[in-house]
């Protein structure tokens, strides 16, 4: 297999995880793939010690580790004790691995990805690896030229500083019948539903479904802590469901969501489009159909262009679409791509967005 870094620097990665033969299976596939392994980490304590010691640009992390957990390391990071690192959970699935792996993208873990199960691809593994960790380290590497170029631009108080570019925000559309409301979102997006969801209204609009990127059996545990916090009832996508407005469904990892005239589900197990299986643009094809000028899209946090296709299926059958704007994205992938073929009617921040998305939606 290619390695995926065509540059001269590799990109330094450590790798936590309790396990010394899981430490050596992901060293060595990260290795072949081009990437610098610079520690390894049995511990949480170990692993930040690592992040302290290398400043890696990126981190695998395993949750189940003694004395200090996965998620401890999260918490960690994020309260400051150690040096900032975008974090790939590297986690088995089952229930309860599921729900902790939920929990470490709400403590702002970059991305997941599970732990091959007996008989599955290793390449397939190893492909999916590099390719976030390789992400994972791109972002955190935006990231920190964004803040030099911000601390570099800083004027003396003698000029005048230039105004900020304002989200873009089109005129209210007339009062019509309830939208359905079509969410997608990759990178990032389990931390911005678990912001965004619980503050929508029950019921909303004509219904709602969200196509969220992640592996198999994880939207289980996604749907399961949505459903706990919000007023919406947030179930994860089954053959047969209908669309109801008290009602929000998760495509499962996996499955291609597809929807049929009547409005309700049909799983798909398609090839992968663009290595993703749920594929946005797929369902969003679907609903533009059914729903026409009574559709809102709405584009969160992600990486790569999924969704735009699907955006010009909404524009051309007189729907409507909002996109979160850079300032709150993990990652201005999808948005961007919808934004900058100017298909969006309104750029908000995460926390514009339910206030807008029940306007929008007539709740």
């Amino acid at each position: 297999m290619a390695s995926l870094l065509n540059t001269n620097a590799r990109t330094r990665v450590v790798v936590a995880d309790d396990s010394r033969l899981m430490r050596r299976i992901l060293s060595d596939a990260l290795t072949r793939q081009g990437f610098d392994v610079v520690a390894g980490a049995a511990n949480g304590d170990e692993a930040l010690a690592a992040c302290n010691e290398h400043r890696p640009d990126a981190m695998t992390l395993d949750l189940h580790m003694p004395g200090l957990d996965g998620l401890g390391v999260l918490r960690a990071l994020k309260a400051g004790k150690a040096t900032s690192v975008p974090v790939i959970v590297v986690s088995a699935f089952s229930p309860a691995h599921g729900a902790r792996a939920v929990d470490a993208l709400a403590e702002g873990a970059f991305d997941l990805v599970a732990k091959p199960a007996m008989g599955e691809s290793m390449d397939e593994f190893t492909k999916e690896l590099a390719k976030k960790v390789n992400d994972a380290a791109d972002s955190g590497k935006a990231r920190t030229r964004r803040r030099v170029t911000t601390a570099a631009s800083v004027t003396p108080l003698i000029a005048k500083p230039a105004a900020p570019l304002a989200p873009r925000v089109a005129a209210r559309p007339r009062v019509g019948g309830k939208k359905f409301v079509m969410i997608a979102s990759s990178t990032g997006g389990p931390k911005a539903l678990g912001e965004l969801i619980p503050r929508l209204p029950s019921p909303l609009g004509s219904g709602s479904v969200i196509v969220q990127h992640m592996p198999p059996g994880f939207t289980t545990s996604l749907a399961t802590r949505l459903d706990g916090s919000s007023p919406l009832n947030v179930i994860e996508a089954k053959a047969g469901d209908a669309v109801d407005p008290k009602r929000l469904l998760l495509a499962p990892g996996g499955a291609h969501l597809r929807m049929d005239t009547g409005g309700r589900v049909r799983l798909s197990d398609d090839a992968p489009m663009g290595g993703l299986r749920p594929r946005a643009d797929l369902t969003i094809a679907d609903v533009a159909n059914i729903y026409g000028p009574n559709l809102l899209l709405v584009v969160l946090t992600g990486m790569g262009k999924d969704g735009l296709e699907g955006a010009k299926a909404v524009k051309a059958a007189g729907g409507r679409i909002l996109v979160e704007s850079e300032s709150t994205c993990v990652v201005y992938g999808m948005p961007r791509a919808v934004a900058e073929a100017g298909l969006a009617d309104e750029i908000l921040p995460l926390h514009d967005l339910p206030a807008a998305i029940a306007r929008e939606a007539g709740a």
